[in-house]
């Protein structure tokens, strides 16, 4: 397996819709950083995979659903950087096992699986000192990825990404799909006061990650970590992109998703980017941007998930 990370290209998008606004639309390629660990679950995966290795850790312990992005990351970056995985699924296990788990095991991962009332206290201290007694001393990551150290290496997606230096600063609004919350935090952090961030929820009545945001931005600024800023950009989500929920897709995303990616060459996943593309194509639609504005939309990666959605989705 490679251990090389690519510098994540920036591309821009030339489309009739963005003409037609007067914008300018560019896409941050994290999902050409590497075959596997790519993505903003490299960034949320970086700061605790150093941690562990600095405080001698050899087992790696996370959360995560049947098709988690997450779970296929740590399980490759455990195979790259020489840990041992523990992957804890929610629900109940199905065999044969879906490509995303499939993958896991190859890299060496253990799965263990719980019901999805038990996993719902999975940052519960007694669960997760049942976990720690039942395989002994392993690092916990979040679900996600999504604790500070998530955050932290959320900072640097944006500014370090970029093919020059400063030119980060020329976009206005920075775009991302949101899960956890946590690579918005980290993007809002990473911005000066000028520019603004959007975040898109997958998640129906996604409005409850403002809180999630307001309390990752909070503990963050409060800890020894460092910070680009004192402060974080302004930042907003757009709730009405989720069509439908979680890994919900219809045939109105796919047939955008397969349109997008004959246009422009750039594959999207259906879970978190599909659905952040299409919003943003349908607010330039709206005029919700200004004239002359320059939007950047950060690519999360996360292609592996698509068969197994699409294999879900026709039970």
């Amino acid at each position: 397996m490679s251990l090389i990370f690519f510098p994540p290209p920036l591309q821009q998008i030339n489309s009739e819709i963005a003409r037609h606004a007067g914008v300018d639309l560019y896409v941050l390629r994290l999902d050409l950083m590497h075959p596997w660990v790519n993505g903003n679950k490299w960034f949320k995966l970086k700061y605790n995979l150093l941690e562990a290795r600095e405080k001698n850790f050899t087992t790696l312990l996370t959360f995560g659903g049947a098709y988690s992005n997450h779970i296929y990351a740590t399980a490759a970056a455990g195979n790259l950087f020489s840990f041992r995985t523990i992957g804890v699924i929610r629900g109940e296990e199905r065999l044969p096992l879906n490509p995303t788990l499939s993958f896991a095991v190859q890299q060496g991962m253990q799965l263990v699986y719980l019901n999805r009332q038990t996993y719902r206290q999975r940052n519960a201290p007694a669960l997760q000192e049942y976990l720690q007694q039942r395989f002994g001393e392993v690092f916990i990551i979040p679900e996600g990825g999504s604790n500070l150290n998530g955050v932290r290496g959320c900072t640097e997606i944006v500014g370090n990404a970029m093919p020059t230096a400063g030119y980060a600063y020329a976009f206005d609004y920075i775009c991302v799909a949101c899960g956890t919350a946590t690579t918005l935090a980290g993007i809002a952090l990473s911005l000066n006061q000028k520019q603004r961030a959007i975040a898109f929820p997958v998640l129906k009545n996604g409005a409850f990650l403002a809180q999630e945001i307001e309390n990752l931005l909070t503990n963050y600024l409060a800890s020894s970590l460092p910070a680009p800023y004192n402060s974080p950009a302004d930042w907003e989500l757009a709730c009405d992109y989720h069509f439908g929920g979680y890994a919900k897709v219809n045939d109105k995303l796919l047939q955008f998703s397969q349109q997008f990616r004959e246009e422009h060459g750039i594959p999207l996943d259906y879970v978190y980017t599909a659905k952040m593309f299409y919003g943003v194509m349908d607010l330039l639609k709206q005029g919700f941007f200004r004239r002359g504005d320059s939007l950047l939309l950060v690519h999360t990666g996360g292609l592996q998930g698509n068969a197994g959605i699409l294999s879900y989705a026709c039970i």
